[in-house]
């Protein structure tokens, strides 16, 4: 009797998505809201989306936050741009989002969610924003599950056909007008 043909293994889709940046309630949180809204791209949070089963709605979320993104501290720390403890989250969603998500490529590691978890394990998770933060671990999953590099750089260039959401020109402007670095607030919902 021959030997059964092996089906071969469908590659994990990689996404990056786009959540609103959480704020202490007041002032912080309307902008945040607001800048989500606008599609400024300094005013996000980026996370990883998996999906491993293309027959499947299901996905993984993988991202790196502040460990109390909406304490006093860690809003301290983002305008000092000073350490504050960090985590690395992994979550399941019902599907992939529809909205602010993109298609960036796929896994060759059969295992995709090994490698994220492994990639994660890894992680230093002390954060400081602007140089150790969401933007960084996004870019380092994608890179070590795909091969892109610096993926957030060529969806924010709008790089590819399938990938909207780019920060509108005027974005750079309107840091000229804040009071400290953008981003000043770190996580999303």
């Amino acid at each position: 009797m021959p030997p059964a043909a092996s089906t071969p293994a469908t590659a994990t889709a990689v996404y990056v998505a786009a959540v609103p940046l959480r704020a202490p309630k007041g002032p912080g949180q309307l902008l945040m809201s607001a800048g989500y809204s606008l599609g400024l791209w300094d005013l996000q949070h980026f996370m990883v989306v998996l999906r491993p089963d293309p027959a499947r709605t299901q996905a993984l979320v993988f991202d790196f936050q502040p460990r109390d993104p909406e304490g006093v501290g860690a809003a301290l720390a983002v305008l000092s741009r000073s350490e504050i403890p960090g985590v690395v989250r992994r979550r399941t969603l019902r599907r992939v989002p529809d909205r602010r998500c993109w298609l960036v490529g796929h896994c060759c590691d059969e295992d995709a969610v090994g490698a994220a978890d492994r990639f994660s394990e890894r992680w230093p998770t002390g954060l400081v924003v602007g140089e150790h933060d969401c933007r960084d671990y996004t870019n380092g999953l994608v890179e070590a599950l795909t091969g892109e590099k610096r993926v957030l750089e060529t969806l924010r260039s709008g790089g590819s056909t399938s990938i909207s959401g780019a920060a509108p020109p005027w974005c750079k402007c309107l840091s000229l007008f804040l009071p400290f670095p953008a981003p000043f607030v770190l996580v999303a919902h």
